[in-house]
């Protein structure tokens, strides 16, 4: 199998001269090929076969057989998942009721967990375990209300676990990747941060969400200056319960998987 990564640029890849510049594939057979962490958009489909196809990512604007896409999938995700509709709202009130209905979700999935310790670490298509998700949401909440709300001096946890494209800076910010705690510590360190977050948000009122951050995570710094001067505490407190609920949605799926296949 060839795998193309980051490093490799297909763009400059036609197979038919005739064709714009772009990559190109006709009459190719691309089953069973995983697409990772690529740049799909503006991609063009005409007469393909997607039949049992897998696809996760930002599909907004996506128009499938002259459908658009996405407010399907959104409506579906949301009647799958109560609480969800409100997880980027701008009033706080609302914003904690969705946050504290990801929280009944997620603790449902921590006690089959705690029921099953061979679930914790787990994993499903190389996708992270639930113990490495739920570390993954301490890194969240630590840089978007500790480090950019709060301006905390030492914001981030050793054990927080970062998005792969950032592992190499991982250090940098205090995060050690090679950290291996235990479940109870992970636990200890999650609730702790949930706390913060309902604290902060229990408390909170529109003027303090229209204020502007103290600062913005360190890998937001890449992000073009016009967006990041749109940022705003309610923006922070959005992506917050964002992460929550889609890493919600993939812990479930792969706990699924892994309670029909039995954990490796």
């Amino acid at each position: 199998m060839v795998r193309f990564t980051s490093d490799d640029d297909l763009r400059g890849l036609v197979l038919d001269e005739a064709a714009a510049p772009g990559a190109r594939f006709w009459l190719s057979d691309l089953s069973g090929s995983r697409f990772e962490q690529s740049y799909l958009s503006g991609a063009v489909m005409r007469g393909v076969d997607l039949t049992d196809a897998d696809i996760d990512g930002w599909i907004g604007g996506l128009v499938i057989n002259g459908v658009e896409v996405a407010p399907i999938v959104e409506a579906e995700l949301n009647l799958r998942f109560p609480g969800r509709e409100l997880r980027r709202s701008g009033d706080p009130a609302e914003l904690l009721e969705s946050y504290d209905a990801a929280q009944a979700r997620w603790a449902e999935a921590i006690e089959l967990a705690n029921e099953r310790p061979e679930l914790r670490d787990a994993h499903v298509d190389a996708e992270w375990s639930i113990s490495q998700t739920l570390r993954h949401l301490v890194l969240a909440t630590d840089g978007w209300l500790r480090h950019s709300v709060h301006g905390m001096a030492a914001p981030f946890s050793l054990i927080g676990v970062p998005f792969t494209e950032y592992d190499s800076h991982a250090a940098s910010i205090g995060v050690d990747i090679t950290a291996t705690p235990s479940w109870e510590q992970v636990l200890a360190v999650r609730a702790d941060r949930v706390g913060q977050v309902r604290d902060f948000l229990a408390h909170a009122g529109p003027a303090d969400f229209d204020a502007v951050p103290q600062a913005l995570p360190p890998w937001y710094d890449d992000e073009p200056e016009e967006e990041r001067r749109k940022m705003t505490v309610g923006h922070c407190l959005g992506v917050i319960g964002n992460e929550e609920w889609e890493h919600l949605r993939y812990a479930l799926r792969d706990l699924d998987t892994l309670g029909a296949n039995g954990a490796p």
